[in-house]
């Protein structure tokens, strides 16, 4: 509120309130007055005529009393007059009367108020009505009715003149009050002024001090302070000239600095170039001759050394195993360096991986009698997507670590699941040893370049301190992280996180089903012994525990197999005399693991057949060693889930709705020495799927009815060995996130169109194991396929890149029928036989602008004419199916009308040559 409106409110509100109250006190007293000056004169005059009421009904005279009645009414303020008796009954009544009082009556004059009338009852006495008995009398009240109309009228005409009043009074002061604050107020508001001019950067403002002396002294201190800013203005202005000047000085400075250090910077990344390429460069240099150094060692090894000769050879040996380490390391820092390390997204078996780890390891852990043991949880995935090759190079340099630091006991690898996700598994794990250990200060420094936890240990063990640095480097850049946990003389465990792309969300089956069997286990390795039972007991075996040798020598008559674990101290002539009584004695075959080098594996025989092998042992192998010594009981309860199980007919079921591409895939299994099973869509391939032992799938992804995914989907749920049945996708798309969700979508693998026979040959190979017959083919080596990035699939060409192109390519057409003239023929022939067909169903599609329909067709085409010599129409297809996923149907009008140029030129082609090629 202004200061302004508080001196009007000030100087209007107060005198008008006081004047408001007291015309509210006169108000109120006068209407008081009013009151009590008619209560006064009702009284008096029923006073004064009550004798006369008595004096009428004592002696009856009812006309006289209704004379006395009629006097009281001719008064103004009295409505109705009524006489009544001791019940409330009116005698006589002349007006509106009200309605009898209250009991009881009273005994004087009393006043009864109701809203705007009044009553007054006046007691007459008591009057005798039977003159015969004297003791009969009856007591009577006046009964008054009041009319108040005059007194409201008398308070509104006393309200109306007190507001009239209040008003001439309120705009009196209104005309005093409003110049008044006017005069006071117009100093301050030009104050006000000055100072949001001040406020602006208007320093020059000044102010004539005018009105009271307080306000003029204020005026002179606001003149005063304008003053005071336009020196701080000067004053501020002028340094800041001089830092202006000061600062161009500093960044000449800077610029001459950053040129100078661009230039250092410059030559650094020559310098850091030239080093990377040197390393590169010097690393392949030395790798080559030292191949063929240790080469000629082992050659050397093979002929016949005495003793010393023997071992100098071994250490040229080992020199040479750690100087070709060494430039591994080297080179592998120099490309993390770079920044050009590139990390693979492909399949990984954890237990496979640990398995291929430890037994790199195999020979330095036997050499020191370590029991090396890796443990891949059972909820790990077995269907992973990462790089299994960075995986492998970390662990393999903490499992070497360990070994290498460790003197006796244990070095245990641990996989376990941390978290799963709908498309990631997060693993974590663990190398645990019981060797020296490292205190704080090597901890510290033990991911460091060039730097080992303890210098004099680079002399006692060797090496250079780079591994520990690229591994961590490896699983940052894998999204994972390293860490260490350590004591002085009480072991070693490294731990580190990895996060993988998980194309299955279920935990590994079993390898393999025993099926009830009993297995007797000896092992005195506490850490061996719980893995062994575990394994067995999830392979469905019963696991009888044989706590000494004695109780080998006497074990229950039910046992179908005794699994021993063996350490070098077993190997001794009468340890091993021991135990080969124990075999003897026992009427079982016996699977002897012995943690030692396999040249000291002790001759023992095994009367009731057997096998005995080193430790560490993989799972796979103690799998099938197991399987094979007890499929000769139950062979068909003991099969496991591998390449060479799962293949026993060597049929692969190909679905593929385009002909074209069902007769190429036909010929290359045939040459493979294997029967192909041909379904030209989902459905129909489900259907085979019930009536045939079928090893491997190759299935087509884009289908119409039921797609790839969904066929996939169909036969996995048929359960049984379907489960795991390897089901490959067919893909003209090799992108990688698609092929990415086809893993995870539950593809077991994907074969990108068109197919190589290199790439079909190692797929085949991986699913299907010794079954595929690679040298069945008597005909000379196919000319190799071109690679992707020479075929006509790019979709940045315009869209009459397809002119430059032949119609068709006969060479092509072999080289993509793998150097077979004859399919070659046939599947061009397939092509011109649908060709009419795919034109009328793409029109039409296009037409009616039906998107699906056109992209469905499109893609059909595309697939037949990728294994045909027709490069135009291939291009074109390609470049319409790529424009029409990335843009949609609108953008496909200048491609589509190329196509139907290049279907026309293949059609003149047809009628102009073909004849004469058939």
């Amino acid at each position: 509120m202004s200061l302004r409106l508080r001196l009007l409110l000030l100087l209007l509100g107060l005198p008008l309130g006081v004047g408001l109250a007291y015309g509210a006190y006169d108000v109120y007293a006068g209407r008081q007055e009013a009151r009590q000056a008619l209560v006064t004169r009702i009284a008096d005059v029923t006073a004064t005529l009550a004798p006369a009421f008595t004096l009428a009904l004592d002696e009856g005279r009812d006309e006289h009393l209704r004379q006395l009645a009629q006097r009281l009414l001719d008064i103004d303020e009295i409505d109705a007059v009524s006489v009544r008796d001791g019940d409330g009954e009116a005698v006589l009544s002349l007006g509106e009367t009200q309605q009898p009082p209250a009991q009881p009556m009273p005994t004087q004059g009393t006043l009864q108020e109701h809203a705007q009338r009044w009553r007054w009852l006046h007691p007459l006495g008591t009057v005798n009505t039977d003159q015969e008995a004297a003791d009969d009398t009856t007591a009577y009240w006046l009964d008054v009715d009041l009319g108040t109309t005059a007194l409201t009228l008398a308070f509104y005409r006393q309200l109306a003149g007190h507001g009239m009043a209040g008003l001439v009074l309120g705009l009196l002061l209104f005309l005093l009050a409003y110049p008044l604050s006017r005069r006071l107020t117009r100093p301050l508001q030009h104050q006000i002024d000055l100072l949001e001019r001040l406020n602006d950067g208007d320093y020059s403002a000044r102010l004539a001090p005018r009105g009271a002396r307080e306000l003029a002294t204020l005026g002179h201190q606001l003149n005063a302070l304008g003053d005071h800013m336009m020196r701080l203005r000067e004053d501020t202005q002028a340094q800041i000239d001089q830092t202006t000047f000061d600062l161009r000085e500093s960044m000449e400075t800077i610029e001459v600095k950053n040129i100078e250090l661009d230039m250092a910077h410059r030559r650094a990344l020559e310098a850091n170039r030239i080093k990377s390429q040197f390393l590169a460069n010097i690393s392949h240099e030395i790798r080559t001759p030292l191949n063929g150094i240790i080469g000629f060692c082992q050659l050397l090894g093979r002929s016949a050394l005495d003793s010393r000769q023997r071992e100098w050879l071994e250490q040229v040996q080992t020199a040479s195993d750690n100087l070709l380490s060494l430039i591994s390391d080297v080179l592998d820092f120099s490309k993390i360096e770079a920044g050009k390390l590139e990390l693979e997204t492909v399949p990984v078996d954890m237990v496979a991986l640990v398995d291929e780890v430890l037994g790199l390891q195999a020979p330095n852990a036997q050499r020191k009698s370590l029991h090396l043991l890796g443990l891949v949880y059972d909820d790990v995935p077995d269907q992973l997507l990462g790089d299994p090759l960075r995986i492998k190079q970390v662990l393999t340099n903490l499992v070497n670590n360990a070994v290498k630091f460790t003197e006796r006991g244990e070095v245990v690898v641990r996989v376990m699941l941390d978290d799963l996700s709908t498309t990631s598994t997060k693993l974590r794990i663990s190398v645990r040893d019981t060797g020296i250990g490292l205190d704080l200060a090597s901890r510290e420094r033990l991911f460091q370049a060039f730097s080992q936890g303890d210098a004099s240990r680079s002399r006692q063990y060797g090496g250079t301190g780079l591994g520990l640095m690229i591994s961590k480097r490896l699983v940052e850049q894998m999204g994972g992280e390293i860490d260490v946990e350590s004591e002085s003389g009480e072991g070693t465990t490294f731990t580190f996180s990895l996060t993988l792309i998980a194309t299955q969300q279920r935990e590994r089956l079993p390898e393999l089903n025993l099926g009830g069997y009993r297995v007797g286990l000896f092992e005195a390795h506490s850490t061996s012994r719980r893995t062994f039972t575990h394994l067995l007991e999830r392979w469905d075996a019963r696991v009888v525990s044989l706590p000494s040798r004695d109780a080998c020598t006497t074990p229950p008559p039910e046992i179908d197999l005794l699994l021993l674990g063996l350490t070098q101290d077993d190997l001794r002539p009468r340890e091993i005399a021991a135990w080969r009584e124990v075999l003897d004695q026992c009427a079982c075959p016996g699977l002897l693991l012995v943690n030692a080098d396999p040249f000291e594996l002790p001759d023992l025989a095994l009367p009731h057949g057997g096998e005995i092998t080193t430790k560490p042992i993989s799972r796979r192998g103690l799998g099938n060693a197991i399987n094979a010594l007890l499929t000769g009981e139950r062979e068909s309860s003991h099969t496991m889930p591998e390449a060479s199980s799962l293949a026993p007919s060597g049929k692969v079921l190909v679905v593929d709705d385009t002909p074209s591409n069902r007769l190429l895939v036909k010929e290359l299994l045939q040459d493979r020495g294997l029967t192909p099973l041909l379904a030209g869509s989902g459905e129909e391939a489900l259907a085979m799927a019930h009536g045939e032992s079928i090893s491997l799938v190759l299935m087509d992804i884009q289908m119409p009815g039921m797609n790839g995914v969904e066929a996939m989907k169909a036969l996995r749920a048929l359960g049984d060995d379907w489960q795991w049945r390897p089901i490959v996708a067919l893909t003209a798309h090799a992108l990688e996130e698609e092929r990415q969700q086809l893993l995870r979508d539950g593809m077991s693998d994907c074969l990108i169109k068109p197919i190589r026979e290199a790439a079909l040959d190692t797929l085949l190979k991986h699913h299907l194991g010794d079954t595929v017959d690679s040298t069945s083919d008597p005909r000379p080596t196919a000319l190799p396929a071109p690679p992707p990035d020479e075929a006509p699939t790019q979709e940045a060409q315009n869209d009459t890149a397809g002119d430059e192109l032949p119609v068709v390519d006969m060479q092509l057409g072999m080289r993509m029928a793998g150097g077979r003239e004859a399919l070659a023929h046939d599947m061009l022939s397939l092509l011109f036989e649908h060709l009419d067909e795919s034109e009328q169903a793409i029109h039409a599609a296009w037409v009616a602008q039906d998107a699906e329909a056109f992209h469905e067709q499109v893609h059909r085409l595309n697939g037949a004419c990728r294994y045909c010599g027709v490069p135009q129409l291939a291009l074109l297809a390609e470049t319409l199916e790529t424009r029409f996923k990335a843009q949609g149907l609108e953008a496909c009008q200048g491609l589509y009308a190329a196509l139907q140029t290049a279907i026309a030129r293949l059609r003149e082609w047809q009628a102009q040559h073909w004849q004469t090629v058939d």
